[in-house]
This record gives structure tokens, C-alpha cells and sequence, in this order.
């Protein structure tokens, strides 16, 4: 009896040390139970699929969850650029009960109550490329857009010298994007009183708007020195307008889009000459990193915003990729058969 109540004794001293153990594993974070071996839940918002921007935007984001897909599951909604479906996605993310939530929010105002709910639940709230006016989030990834906007005017007021009558190409008014990049523009013309701004367009960073904006001006004004454009698209709808009313090219600012800078250098033994700023779409794929960050309890600053890259005369050839859809954005984190599966044009 004595020996049974000994190796009795023996054994529940043993699988209490090793309970102990465990638990201070747990404590002391060098285990983990089982529940943390659970996936992250990540909603993301495709907030437009109008343009190729946006789309690539969204490929970035997907590729970067597919090299994490051992620990992350995404749930996606889609908010066709209208404020009240992106609210909405919000409150459907938040009942499904994701970790975190990012959003390019398309409203700098409409979607704030619905990510202070988000947060008050506990959610990690990430703003991808646009900003709100609220404080109330976890993290912003985006470029300095108002240096975007200064870096292409700075350099259309020294090819015009300081002087001469030109057109702006905006975006969406409303997205802070489009309203950051023109207020960084005007900061600069606010320094040459001899550049005349003819028109500021809001033209939606289509071709089609921008094509008939610029042709409707052309017929209305002899004289346009300069196109400030803050899309590849829209510029490429104002270099066929001049082309169409038989006016010579002026300078004109774009981006990085591969179908814009193929244009380019296809135009420069005619003298045409531009410069290209970049909000990079890899800001998709830098968005999921910094959530993940974000749910492992890392430090990650509130807001992380990058130096928007620029294309000018200089590197523009070395950039371009004539093998790739004009579709395609070139400040990438995509492998070339990502981006031929993205765009097939």
C-alpha cells in the first residue's frame, strides 16, 4: 500500500511540476495556447475597381495575405467608391468579428463613426492611402501626397520659367489624395504670380474626363504653356487632345503608370518632356505588414508616410516595361507573372 501511495504521490507531483512549467512557458511567453495558434481575421475594403490603380492596389494587398496565408484569413468587401456601401462594409466587417480592418477610406469624414465602433470592440483600424479628419484610427500607410502635388509643379514652373498659362488635372474632389497633392501644387505656383492657372479640373483620374476637359479649354484659350496633371491617365487623355486639335505638346507632369510612360518615351525625339511622382501601389502589401504588427503588439508608428518616388527624363527608360500591360503601375512589389495575371491587355 505504501509503495502504490508512493508512486501515486510521485506521479501527481511530477504532472504538477509539469503543469507549473506550462504555465510559466505561457507566462513568460515561451509557449503559447492553443487558441493563439488561431488565424488572424482581416477584413480589407476594395474601396474602387474603376481604375488600374486601385485594382493593383488591391493585388499588392492580396499577394502579401497569400504569403501569409498560414496565419491570416481576409475577409474582402468592396465599396464602389460610395461612402454609405464603405460605411456599411465597416459594420459588416465588425459583426463577423475580424481583428483588424483595413480601409482606403473615400470619405474623409462619412466612415469615422463607424471606425471609432470598429476600435471600441477592439479592432485594429488601418487607413490605406487616404486619410480621414479624426485622430480615431491605429495606423495610416500612404506617401506625402501634398509633396506629390509640389514635386510636379516645381518642376513645370522651371521648364516654363516661372511664367505661362497652364491647366491642372485633379481627381476626385473629396478624397484627400486628389485634395492634398492640388493643395501641395498651389503652395508652389503661389510662387511664380507670372504662372497662370486657366482652369483646375477635377476629372476622376480618367482619360476619357481629362481628354474632353483639355479639349474643351484648348478650343477656349490660344495659348496653354503647361498641363499639371496628378494622374497617368489623365495625362495621357491631354496629350491626345492637344494631338487632336493639332497643337503642339507643352510640358506636362503624370505618373507612374506603365501605359503613360511608354507614351513618354515614345514622344521624346519630338521634345516632349515630363516628370512622374508615385504613390506606390506596394502600399497594399505595407498595409497588411503594418496590421500584422499592429495584432503581434509590435511598435508601429501611428503614422507612416513615405517620400513619393519621382520618374523624370533621367530614368524614365529604365523603368518602363514595354513587355508589360500599359495597365500596369511600375513602383511594385508584384512579380512580373502576378502582374501579367492582374492585367491581360
Amino acid at each position: 500500500m505504501s509503495l502504490s501511495f508512493t508512486a501515486q504521490a510521485t506521479r501527481g507531483t511530477k504532472m504538477n511540476l509539469k503543469n507549473a512549467l506550462m504555465a510559466a512557458a505561457i507566462t513568460l511567453g515561451l509557449a503559447a495556447p492553443a487558441a493563439a495558434a488561431e488565424k488572424y481575421k482581416i477584413g480589407y475594403d476594395i474601396y474602387f475597381g474603376g481604375n488600374s490603380w486601385s485594382v493593383q492596389l488591391y493585388k499588392e494587398f492580396q499577394a502579401e495575405a497569400e504569403k501569409h496565408k498560414d496565419t491570416v484569413d481576409v475577409a474582402y468587401t468592396e465599396s464602389e467608391l460610395k461612402a454609405d456601401k464603405q460605411v456599411a462594409n465597416i459594420e459588416d466587417l465588425i459583426t463577423k468579428g475580424v481583428n483588424a480592418i483595413i480601409i482606403t477610406p473615400i470619405s474623409p469624414t462619412a466612415v469615422i463613426p463607424a471606425v471609432k465602433k470598429a476600435r471600441a470592440k477592439g479592432i485594429k483600424v488601418v487607413l490605406l492611402a487616404s486619410k480621414i479628419k479624426s485622430a480615431d484610427y491605429d495606423a495610416l500607410v500612404t506617401v506625402n501626397d501634398e509633396d506629390f502635388g509640389k514635386a510636379g509643379a516645381e518642376w513645370l514652373a522651371k521648364k516654363l520659367n516661372g511664367k505661362g498659362k497652364i491647366i491642372a488635372l485633379n481627381g476626385i474632389a473629396g478624397i484627400s489624395a486628389s485634395d492634398d497633392r492640388w493643395a501641395g501644387a498651389k503652395d508652389v505656383f503661389k510662387a511664380y504670380p507670372d504662372i497662370k492657372i486657366v482652369s483646375a479640373v477635377d476629372a476622376s483620374w480618367d482619360y476619357a474626363q481629362a481628354k474632353v476637359a483639355v479639349s474643351n479649354l484648348l478650343a477656349a484659350n490660344p495659348e496653354i504653356d503647361g498641363i499639371w496633371s496628378q494622374g497617368g491617365a489623365m495625362t495621357l487623355g491631354a496629350i491626345d487632345a492637344f494631338t487632336a486639335a493639332q497643337r503642339k505638346l507643352v510640358p506636362m507632369t503624370g505618373e507612374d503608370n506603365n501605359g503613360y510612360l511608354k507614351r513618354w518615351v515614345k514622344l521624346e525625339d519630338q521634345g516632349f518632356t515630363s516628370v512622374a511622382p508615385s504613390k506606390p501601389t506596394w502600399l497594399g502589401s505595407e498595409s497588411l505588414l503594418v496590421a500584422l504588427k499592429l495584432l503581434k503588439g509590435e511598435q508601429v508608428k501611428k503614422d507612416t508616410i513615405f517620400p513619393p518616388p519621382v520618374i523624370d527624363d533621367s530614368n524614365v527608360k529604365k523603368l518602363v516595361r514595354e513587355d508589360l500591360s500599359d495597365s500596369f503601375w511600375v513602383n511594385t512589389r508584384l512579380t512580373d507573372d502576378q502582374v501579367r495575371a492582374a492585367f491581360k491587355d
